[in-house]
């Protein structure tokens, strides 16, 4: 009992108290910005170097829909026009969104309609699929659950049935093996009902958007309601995206 005390006083406080404005360590790469200057001609250093295809140089734009975060384009860059900053509030209603610029400043998802924050503004049940992931993605949604983040007191839960499911999270590039339960899940899911696509590899597929395994067509025939980018999204980036979608 007492070294279970010594440890507790030397962890400190675990909890996230305010998720919207935690301070993350500033190794920690969220929202990029990108210098109001030109690029120098013929260069294209940014792009060449990413190996997802999410830069496009002259003029530097980066798709947080397809980044993994890793900081190749920010390092080769000569004229260091892109800084990764630590802002993890990245969630965004609209694919679009997602593509940042030298005009970006901040990306918030616009509020639900009103239909769907009166069902789920205090109480939100999903139930995760995943749809071919590595459980990167996973593994952070996990850890919604844990004593530091805690999504729980905000009325947001994982379920084990989408029969008692207001939505579903996506995470993986949707294979071709887990296309026909993913639309049998969803079809479970009793309306109304979201989707959230949480991750790069659903949001854009990833390094597996080519590969003959890999069928997105749920993704063409149902409207996307949250996209979370991140590879994998960290998980006050997908709290703080719901919470600011429903309206809370």
């Amino acid at each position: 009992m007492i070294d279970a005390i010594k440890l507790r006083i030397l962890q400190g406080d675990p909890i996230v108290h305010d998720v919207k404005n935690a301070n993350l360590p500033k190794l920690f790469r969220g929202l990029p910005t990108i210098a109001d200057k030109p690029c120098p001609a013929g260069c294209d250093k940014c792009a060449a170097v990413c190996p997802v295809r999410a830069v496009t140089a002259a003029p530097v734009k980066i798709d947080l829909g397809r980044c993994t975060f890793c900081p190749l384009c920010e390092e080769a860059c000569p004229e260091k026009l892109i800084h990764y900053t630590n802002n993890y509030h990245i969630a965004s209603d609209k694919r679009e969104n997602l593509i940042v610029t030298k005009d970006t400043k901040t990306i918030t998802p616009a509020r639900a309609a009103k239909k769907i924050r009166d069902y789920f503004g205090k109480s939100l049940k999903l139930r995760q699929v995943s749809a071919g992931g590595c459980n990167g993605c996973e593994l952070e949604l996990n850890a919604l659950n844990n004593v530091n983040f805690d999504m729980g007191r905000f009325g947001i839960e994982f379920v084990a049935s989408p029969r008692h499911a207001d939505g579903i999270v996506i995470t993986g590039p949707i294979t071709r093996n887990m296309s026909n339960p993913l639309k049998i899940c969803y079809e479970a899911v009793p309306g109304p009902k979201i989707i959230i696509l949480a991750g790069t590899c659903s949001i854009a597929g990833h390094v597996f958007e080519n590969s003959d395994q890999v069928q997105r067509k749920f993704l063409e025939e149902n409207k996307i309601d949250l996209y979370i980018p991140g590879c994998p999204p960290h998980p006050l980036t997908f709290i703080t995206g719901i919470l600011s979608f429903i309206g809370r």
